[in-house]
């Protein structure tokens, strides 16, 4: 990738008061945390508390060298001002004062980025992801795409990319364009690989980036004790996926480490993979995230899994 981010990044939608209000010292608290541990990739996207996550890690970054750190945001949903009452209705404890619209556009692209840069109080942002293009497949690739790389081309962004909750269009984008990077989320995890046949190895040949992030599959991995109410891509876990995420739990325990550390740590073992970004929403939290990043993980671990069943043999590990 033609940007160099940190093998840590931040993941900045807690901070737009995602599921549950805080305040701006918490989100500024953790901000200040991740600096302070080393990590100088920051991701964020218009989409995270009608851009609220913007504003607040803009507000973080604020006076720390420019080129010291890397932002990447996001673009499809363009926000438009709206005058309705109660709350978000997409995860975010924040007011309706705005509303997102669906623009994978040239003109939306291009319109997304200038807001994203004034809220986030720069003058460039060095990676530009699509945002979410699921159903979106013909003018993501036939407007988004091509707006991006023209903006590369003029050194307004450093690279182009794309962040999905799938493995199957990202593969599309790789084949079939020059993106740099791919932010995949919850498809490349200790819990499962589906991402593994296909999409990495045509990363590898393409020389496409791999970012990864919902490394603990929406909180089935984030404590050392599986809950039997844990999540799983944002919904209840099936008792199936409760069962394994146990089964590898103790064998973590077996070799004095812990499941999140394991799971935050795992998808860099793959040579496509650059940066894990885990979501913070203060200071403590962030803490033990670095902590979870560099915890000292045993060989035989790894072994165990494997020989148990818990992973493909052909899976790689760092």
């Amino acid at each position: 990738m033609k940007v160099a981010v940190s093998r840590l990044g931040f993941g900045a939608a807690p901070i737009g008061n995602l599921y549950r209000e805080i305040s701006d010292e918490e989100a500024l608290g953790a901000v200040e945390a991740a600096w302070q541990t080393g990590v100088r990739y920051f991701d964020t996207a218009p989409h995270y508390g009608l851009g609220l996550s913007e504003r607040r890690l803009g507000l973080g970054l604020a006076g720390r060298p420019r080129d010291e750190y890397v932002i990447s945001t996001k673009v499809g949903r363009v926000l438009e001002p709206f005058d309705g009452s109660g709350l978000d209705d997409e995860g975010f404890a924040v007011p309706r004062t705005f509303r997102r619209i669906r623009d994978y556009s040239a003109d939306g692209v291009k319109r997304s980025l200038e807001s994203s840069l004034e809220r986030l109080g720069t003058d460039r942002v060095e990676i530009v992801y699509i945002h979410d293009p699921d159903d979106y497949w013909d003018v993501a690739f036939g407007e988004a795409y091509p707006a991006l790389e023209e903006l590369r081309s003029q050194g307004v962004v450093g690279a182009i990319g794309v962040g999905m909750n799938q493995w199957e269009m990202p593969e599309r984008f790789v084949r079939e364009t020059d993106i740099d990077v791919v932010m995949l989320a919850g498809r490349y995890t200790l819990l499962e690989q589906p991402a593994l046949p296909s999409f990495l190895p045509a990363c590898v040949e393409r020389g496409v980036s791999v970012v990864a992030c919902g490394v603990f599959n929406s909180g089935l991995l984030s404590k050392p004790v599986v809950a039997a109410d844990a999540k799983y891509n944002y919904e209840d876990a099936p008792a199936s996926l409760v069962a394994r995420a146990r089964a590898i739990a103790e064998v973590c325990g077996r070799h004095g480490v812990t499941l999140p550390e394991v799971a935050i740590q795992f998808a860099l073992g793959h040579p496509a993979v650059v940066s894990v970004v885990i979501g913070s929403r203060n200071a403590s939290q962030m803490t033990s995230n670095a902590a979870y990043f560099s915890a000292s993980i045993p060989a035989g671990l790894w072994e165990e899994l494997k020989s148990s069943g818990l992973l493909g043999a052909e899976v790689p590990t760092p």
